[in-house]
């Protein structure tokens, strides 16, 4: 145990996550327990970051994260190249994504991408980094969306004519 910080360590790795000094952490029969100091709104709220923070340090060392991408458009594919990938979207030129160390990238056929990892805000930073390449336009019906993402298409001002 670190001061102001826990160390989780998994069959997938090991995590540091550090919390604020004003929280109490301890560790009772294999259980972390998060306790706050008083009940003002200042600890209450850090008492639910800290063990929200512990907890996902827990699930990624244990089973680790995991968001998936899709690419839609006509012509708009990626493939994998080393440990990262190669994004054809649309612009004049392919855009390479590498990963961070702890992270990788896997191409599930010609628009699919699924970013895993054993830290949830660095998953979901390098995801998001790969949407804003093309994100999703809901007139087009183009870009680059979270799987479970629902994009509600508009038909545009030429179908506003034709009523």
């Amino acid at each position: 145990m670190l001061y102001g910080g826990v160390k989780v360590t998994g069959p997938r790795g090991t995590i540091e996550q550090k919390y604020h000094p004003e929280v109490i952490v301890k560790v009772e029969n294999g259980e972390v327990l998060v306790e706050r100091q008083s009940t003002n709104k200042f600890h209450h709220s850090l008492h639910g970051l800290t063990r929200s923070l512990i907890a996902n340090a827990v699930t990624g060392v244990s089973d680790g994260f995991t968001k998936s991408l899709e690419i839609m458009g006509v012509g708009y594919r990626v493939a994998a190249a080393g440990d990262g990938i190669i994004l054809n979207v649309g612009y004049s030129h392919q855009v390479e994504i590498h990963p961070e160390e702890g992270l990788t990238m896997e191409v599930e056929g010609a628009t699919r991408i699924h970013v895993r990892g054993i830290d949830k805000q660095k998953v979901g930073q390098l995801a998001a980094q790969v949407r804003r390449v093309r994100p999703p336009n809901a007139y087009k019906e183009k870009g680059i969306k979270y799987s479970d993402e629902i994009i509600h298409f508009k038909a545009g001002k030429a179908a506003a004519r034709k009523a």
